[in-house]
């Protein structure tokens, strides 16, 4: 896939407000996306979801989408890890935990390689398309470096709509509480 969901302004649905998705899968069956700049409201680690590894440096888990919430997924650019599904822009999902444990262990870089998610997004056969003929959605295109680094976190969104040069650069300046103008 390759390519990302980047949320209308005017989408009111809290768990997709001004969020970008990262799209894994698209077909007949459904569609599925990670969430990528989105955190819980409280800090959720990943040594604190796996006993494991505890012992490793904090690294973070975000919300990857409402469904799911009890599955970890990440995304990474580790290209030799076994059983990942690649899904473009050099990204891949998930693969061989055992030996990304491993990886962690050893002291190997996260920073700008791999993002840990709490869940999904899902949209049923047809649904995604629908939103995306309603504007809730645009499409735009990945950028490893930009999705996978914490200091393009916070203005993600703003920034994949800029990308997308006019008039969504333009949307992307549009006010969270418009009434409060």
């Amino acid at each position: 896939m390759g390519s990302i969901l980047i949320a209308s302004p005017l989408l009111s649905d809290y768990q997709f407000t001004r969020t970008v998705i990262l799209m894994v899968t698209n077909n007949e069956e459904g569609s599925m996306g990670i969430v990528m700049n989105k955190r819980f409201s409280y800090q959720v680690t990943l040594g604190q979801l796996i006993p494991e590894l505890k012992s490793i440096p904090m690294i973070p888990v975000f919300k990857g989408g409402p469904v799911g919430r009890d599955t970890i997924f990440f995304i990474h650019t580790l290209r030799t890890l076994e059983g990942a599904l690649k899904i473009g822009d050099g990204l891949y999902l998930n693969g061989d935990f055992n030996k990304l444990k491993t990886y962690l262990l050893e002291g190997n870089p996260v920073e700008g390689h791999i993002r840990f998610f709490s869940g999904y997004a899902g949209w049923e056969n047809g649904q995604l398309e629908r939103e995306i003929k309603e504007n809730s959605w645009m499409i735009g295109y990945s950028d490893a470096k930009h999705l996978l680094a914490d200091r393009y976190q916070r203005n993600l969104w703003s920034n994949s709509l800029c990308d997308l040069g006019q008039p969504y650069k333009l949307w992307s300046k549009y006010p969270v509480y418009p009434s409060f103008n």
